[in-house]
């Protein structure tokens, strides 16, 4: 494939071929798809994980989870070395390191295997994540660059859906280990592509590599991300999770303090004092701490509530999925006319207001519509939102950072996600839990404590309770909805805060600065955006 290139910066240059520039879309579109595919891939098998590995349920989550830990807790590091390394040999070695442990996992006979390739492939799914995103603001130029990253929050944004339907449907036609032909496939054909496409683009190392400070990264987040997952079942105050979340705490203290020490710091924490990273960072966190939220009770309701399967379940999601990737695409459009704070504003707007019409329309006897409009919303508004919030992420650091930069989006997301299912879960649990008591009156001890546990339980005890079978299903149905909504107005609470700090504290409306300007000072690019 022909090339043409003009250098921008040390071993980076912009591409100005578009076909070129297309087929890098490709490879790092497919090759993030994979990537998120993963994340949420094995949720809909826990069943026939737990059957045929001979696993406990706590296993079978920890199979699941631990992919996410540790791409979670090695984003940053990872992240900086595909600037300081090459950002295609270690794209490239990532789908090596990740395809091999998808085939591995396939033919995983053990749970213990199975931990080992699921830890495998969060190692290469961290190479793959934050390098796909800064080849793109490294290699294209700057009037072409909010276009592509509005490809790329598509797939961030919709890819774990879609991944997860087609993950159900593997399950539904054939067995759980098909689940990991999907990422091998879009390993190899990703592969293919950039061996061809990619730059082998790269910025002069400016000193030694802050392993010090990645460490301490990758404490932080393990512990903080360990905390959120585990805390709704051991409780918040259990001695385990009060210990992991202190360490935590004080890693991050001590990420900060020798980070601020550094000449050439891993992160430059006080590119915080910038609008764009700070308010782009919140806004990221937050909005997919409540789509992760918002994810956690759907399922159930669609299960549990109407009876649904689970292919159907994620089916149900394609509407929001679809219209965020779509939105994704015209979000640039939209910034480009009314700046990118407006743009950013606009879009969590329709959001929260998505969020409140689930919150205010969700019935039982109604069904599917009485969610839908709030669906379509928070589709259109996420993605009118993520790629502008995106394109701040990784316009505010230097270019020689743009790998970090890259990583710092992906891990916000990560934590964020994961922030809003312990919240939002925490807060469902206890609203169902303080409303189903007096709707179990009369119900034997022993089948009201099971089905005060939660929906699943109290549909799972239903079917051995005989004459209370009605009245256990009833209360339960009216009690998560109430569970809900008890989650869905705190969320449209935090929400509606973070639309006013977006509008107030967001990006200035100012031009997005020009990442391939290599003479400008790295201390300065993206001061005050």
């Amino acid at each position: 494939m022909p090339s043409s290139l003009s250098e921008a910066h040390s071993n980076t240059a912009v591409i100005t071929d578009p076909r070129r520039r297309r087929a890098i879309l490709w490879a790092v579109g497919v090759a993030l798809m994979a990537v998120v595919a993963s994340v949420s891939g094995l949720n809909v098998a826990q069943p026939q994980l737990a059957e045929t590995l001979d696993a406990s349920q706590g296993t079978v989550l920890w199979i699941i989870n631990t992919y996410t830990l540790t791409l979670a807790a090695l984003l940053l590091p990872l992240g900086a070395a595909g600037d300081r390394w090459g950002r295609r040999p270690v794209l490239l070695t990532g789908l090596s390191v990740f395809g091999a442990a998808n085939v591995t996992a396939a033919l995983a006979p053990t749970a213990e295997i199975m931990l080992g390739t699921r830890l495998l492939g969060g190692v290469g799914a961290a190479m793959i994540m934050p390098v796909t995103l800064s080849v793109i603001t490294a290699s294209f130029p700057e009037a072409e660059r909010s276009k592509a990253i509005g490809t790329w929050t598509a797939v961030a944004g919709g890819g774990g859906i879609m991944g997860m339907y087609l993950s159900a449907l593997l399950v539904d036609v054939a067995s759980w280990r098909w689940l990991f032909a999907l990422p091998v496939v879009l390993t190899a054909v990703s592969a293919a592509i950039g061996l061809r496409a990619i730059p082998d683009s790269r910025e002069h190392a400016l000193g030694r590599f802050d392993l010090l400070g990645a460490l301490a990264s990758v404490v932080a987040v393990v512990g903080l991300t360990y905390a959120l997952h585990e805390a709704p079942g051991h409780g918040w105050t259990a001695p385990v999770i009060v210990t992991t979340l202190v360490v935590a705490a004080v890693a991050t203290i001590g990420f900060v303090a020798w980070e601020l020490r550094q000449p050439n710091p891993l992160l430059d924490v006080r590119h915080f004092r910038t609008r764009g990273l700070s308010s782009a960072s919140t806004l990221l966190l937050v909005l997919f701490g409540v789509q992760g939220g918002v994810a956690l009770m759907l399922y159930p309701f669609f299960q549990v509530v109407l009876g649904w399967s689970g292919l159907r379940s994620t089916l149900a999601l394609m509407p929001m999925a679809l219209l965020m990737m779509l939105a994704s695409g015209l979000a640039p459009r939209l910034a480009a006319r009314v700046g990118v704070r407006a743009a950013m504003t606009v879009g969590l707007g329709v959001a929260t207001i998505g969020l409140a019409l689930m919150a205010g329309l969700v019935s039982a006897d109604v069904g599917y519509l009485s969610v839908l409009p709030g669906l379509i919303a928070m589709g259109l508004g996420a993605g009118l939102t993520m790629t502008p919030a995106t394109e701040a992420i990784t316009s505010s650091l230097p270019r020689e950072q743009q790998g970090v930069a890259s990583a710092l989006n992906d891990l916000t997301r990560e934590l964020g996600a994961a922030l809003g299912i312990a919240m939002l879960g925490g807060l469902l649990t206890a609203g169902y839990q303080s409303a189903i008591g007096s709707r179990l009156d009369g119900v034997p001890a022993a089948l009201a404590d099971v089905a005060s546990e939660g929906v699943a339980n109290a549909d799972a005890v239903s079917h051995t309770a005989g004459d209370y079978a009605h009245q256990i299903t009833t209360a339960a149905h009216q009690s998560f909805i109430i569970g809900w909504q008890d989650a869905m107005w705190a969320g449209v609470v935090i929400m509606t805060a973070l639309v006013l700090l977006v509008a107030t504290r967001g990006p200035r409306p100012t031009a997005i600065p020009d990442l391939a300007d290599s003479q400008q000072p790295s201390g300065a690019r993206g001061a005050e955006v």
